[in-house]
């Protein structure tokens, strides 16, 4: 029997692909024991005991970006959390660990460097964490998400994936989709969304009271499917073909559904968007080290889709750019084929090779 630690966590980013291959773990092997490595204080202390998995617990210890009172007690704390890995390591006689990066990863590479433990990286994004900078330099394999990833023995291996996005059937769904969202399925249907707290810009954009497009949308024969986020107060104005949604907990529906979508552009987004083949606009979250436009740069590369900065993304923008797509068919024909080359279902499947081939170096 095999013992796997998966350790990551923190955000949606990391937690997301580390159960996806947890699932895979279990699926082919139930014999073997699928533990994960998580800080109390993450997204995992939830969602991992809710999927049915073991959670040990290791201290949060952020890297220090600055000389303050954290960055001096950063040494002791640092040998603190790997102190508590090596017990983890050794108690549960671990074979292999697994890191996706985030507060719970650096410790866990040091300690299984130590205790002689193979490990395994993977990296989401396009512009690698610190966490996985550093144990890309000593682990038996390195997987990332994207092309050009700039990490230390990187492989594409692709994102793993939630097994409703992998096993999804968008035409046979999606007459379902269209009930569930009162929508028609025989006329196409433009998606827009931003995560789950929504995107300012984009509820700008196409909303209604800003003089969105969202008349542009449906007066060109296509349909809206605009999911707001939970804290917009976006009027819905109520007309046929625009379907106003705060909150869409099926997004499996929304992609059967979505003949061209306009998003935020996050890693695992980006990843099952290019996955299901679905002709896409991108508007990158300005906030952060630029990590989103990176994560798109591949497609938009590749032909699978458009990127406008989200400075740029007005009214006027929609358009003048996105509405030219919604007419023109045969580019988006090809946008689906180039979807084909920068995509892919089996994430999770690349990245189990290189845990097996880790494991039996």
């Amino acid at each position: 029997m095999t013992t796997y630690l998966l350790a990551g966590g923190g955000t949606a980013g990391h937690v997301n692909p580390l159960l996806a291959v947890a699932d895979g773990l279990r699926a082919r092997d139930p014999e073997s024991a699928v533990l994960v490595l998580g800080t109390r204080e993450g997204l995992e202390a939830r969602l991992v005991p809710e999927r049915g998995y073991e959670l040990l617990i290791v201290d949060k210890v952020p890297f220090p970006r600055r000389p303050n009172g954290d960055a001096v007690a950063f040494p002791v704390r640092f040998r603190r959390a790997v102190a508590q890995v090596k017990e983890h390591i050794r108690d549960r006689d671990v074979d292999v660990v697994v890191g996706f990066g985030g507060y719970a990863s650096a410790p866990a590479y040091v300690a299984a460097s130590r205790e002689k433990v193979p490990f395994v990286v993977h990296e989401a994004n396009a512009k690698p964490g610190l966490a996985n900078i550093l144990g890309a330099r000593r682990a038996a394999g390195v997987g990332v998400a994207f092309e050009g990833t700039p990490l230390r023995r990187g492989s594409v291996v692709g994102m793993p994936l939630r097994r409703e996005i992998v096993e999804l059937d968008r035409a046979a769904l999606r007459s379902d989709a269209a009930e569930h969202f009162g929508l028609d399925a025989d006329r196409p249907v433009l998606l827009v969304f931003g995560g789950s707290l929504g995107a300012r810009r984009l509820n700008e954009a196409f909303g209604e009271g800003h003089g969105g497009a969202w008349r542009d949308v449906v007066g060109a024969g296509w349909q809206l499917l605009h999911v707001t986020g939970e804290r917009s107060s976006l009027a819905d104005p109520g007309v046929d073909g625009y379907a106003v949604r705060r909150y869409v907990d099926r997004m499996d529906l929304a992609f059967s559904l979505a003949d061209v979508i306009v998003s935020r552009a996050g890693a695992a987004t980006v990843s099952e968007i290019s996955a299901l083949g679905i002709p896409a606009v991108y508007v990158p979250y300005a906030v952060g080290n630029g990590e989103q436009a990176l994560n798109a740069s591949s497609a938009v590369e590749a032909g699978a889709a458009l990127l406008i900065d989200d400075g740029d993304f007005t009214a006027e923008r929609v358009r003048d750019e996105v509405l030219l797509l919604l007419a023109d068919a045969s580019r988006r024909e090809a946008m689906v084929r180039a979807a084909t080359h920068v995509g892919t279902r089996s994430g999770t499947e690349n990245l189990l090779a290189m845990i097996d081939h880790a494991g039996h170096a």
